[in-house]
């Protein structure tokens, strides 16, 4: 009695581990995925107006500037796509020379975390810095399309800059040049 209770006892351990095992295989063969990198920078260019009477405009009256600012720069963008598809995460960063249209120029930054979906509609938020005599910081909110035809990517941006010395409405568009995958996980 004692070697068929050991006999059981050892065949049931044996089919516990196999279950556990093959258990374990199928949850990560189930949760494995693959993910593709891109970088996607390229130039930019827009105009920027400067809403309401706040500081920001009144600033930029005393130092020449209008209410409507030119726009030009260079997005860097770094994209995490999933192989199976669905929507594409996305880490801007775009720094931009403002108002060249006066003869003066002033310097902007944003950073943008955002998620651009099958379609090309792409949304977005992050930290703008404004650099001028008094150096500011603001909430970038943007949205967008991007177009793509035969590997080159357009996309249309919308973006509206706050803080409470005054608001920024911004157009800005480019261009970009797909590149391959870089790496897979």
């Amino acid at each position: 009695m004692r070697i068929n209770l050991f006999s059981r006892l050892a065949l049931l351990a044996v089919g516990l581990a196999s279950a556990a095992s093959v258990f374990a295989q199928a949850k990560v063969e189930g949760e494995g995925f693959k993910l593709a990198e891109r970088n996607l920078g390229g130039p930019r260019l827009g105009i920027s107006y400067v809403v309401g009477n706040g500081a920001l405009s009144r600033e930029l009256k005393n130092h020449g500037f209008g209410r409507m600012l030119s726009q030009f720069g260079w997005h860097f963008e770094y994209q995490v796509i999933p192989e199976g598809g669905g929507p594409q995460f996305v880490i801007q960063f775009v720094p931009l020379i403002s108002g060249v249209e006066y003869s003066k120029i002033f310097p902007t930054a944003t950073l943008a975390i955002g998620v651009r979906l099958p379609d090309g509609i792409e949304f977005g938020m992050g930290p703008n810095v404004l650099l001028s005599n008094n150096p500011r910081t603001a909430l970038t909110i943007a949205v967008g399309k991007s177009f793509n035809y035969g590997g080159v990517s357009i996309p249309v941006n919308i973006a509206v800059t706050t803080n409470p010395d005054g608001q920024r409405i911004s157009l800005i568009f480019g261009y970009a040049i797909r590149g391959g995958a870089k790496s897979q996980w």
